[in-house]
């Protein structure tokens, strides 16, 4: 049964992102704005998740939305724990302000999905360029700071098995510190649900925990992340303890 429920939620994402991408480029080529471009792709994304609750069973319960920066002049960048794909559609389907995503320019060669983000604020990267992408992500993250989005990474850099935790990348700690925006760290139990690079998925509910924002004036990259991790791994250990089982603190 869940394969076969996987199967219909895999096609009814593959057919409901085509006219969803054909209004955000039809959009644009109207000259229509940034914002109503996100909201047309929000509306997809959060079908996307209301349909994993429908056809498979996956439902998500979130603690910590008052901690959210909402208002802040100095604007937030969210660092989410990446266990699967479900928490890059489930984020801003439940965020009150609009995101901008620092992702791989690999992901525009995907047909009308890549389309769409290509057409979006949005910050895509070629990991190779090494330090002249990180100069890029400054840039922009502080353009699309400034015009109220809040920048949204996953400071493991990929998706990381259940249980488990990636190396934390400094990356985004250097970006909210150069930009003075606040951190908001992010726990996410995807994995329960949506395995890492599993096409077959599993009724259940997914954690989202969301910490109180994190000053960074003043700060150090390194030790900025460093409690970002402690923070973030020690939640999901709170989370989904299962998961832990047997293993060291």
């Amino acid at each position: 049964m869940p394969l076969i429920r996987s199967v219909l939620h895999m096609l009814f994402m593959s057919i409901s992102v085509v006219p969803y991408t054909l209004a955000i480029l039809l959009l644009r080529v109207c000259g229509a704005s940034s914002l109503a471009r996100y909201r047309m792709a929000r509306a997809w994304l959060k079908l996307s998740v209301d349909s994993a609750r429908v056809i498979i069973g996956i439902r998500y319960q979130v603690q910590g939305m008052e901690n959210l920066p909402v208002g802040s002049a100095k604007g937030a960048v969210l660092l989410v724990k990446h266990q699967s794909t479900y928490e890059t559609f489930l984020m801003p389907a439940i965020m009150p302000v609009p995101l901008a995503y620092v992702f791989k320019k690999e992901l525009l060669q995907i047909p009308f999905f890549g389309w769409s983000i290509g057409s979006l604020d949005m910050i895509h990267i070629n990991r190779k360029d090494g330090s002249r992408a990180f100069h890029k992500v400054v840039e922009q993250g502080k353009r699309l700071l400034q015009q109220g989005l809040w920048v949204i990474m996953f400071p493991e850099g990929t998706r990381i098995p259940r249980g488990e935790a990636g190396e934390y990348k400094t990356g985004a700690a250097r970006l909210a510190i150069m930009t003075g925006a606040d951190v908001v760290p992010v726990a996410v139990t995807s994995a329960k649900c949506w395995p890492r690079k599993a096409f077959v998925k599993y009724p259940g509910v997914v954690d989202v925990s969301i910490g109180q924002p994190i000053p960074t004036t003043g700060r150090k990259h390194d030790e900025l992340m460093q409690q970002v991790q402690d923070w973030i791994e020690a939640e999901m250990r709170r989370l989904d303890p299962e998961a832990y089982a047997g293993k060291g603190s």
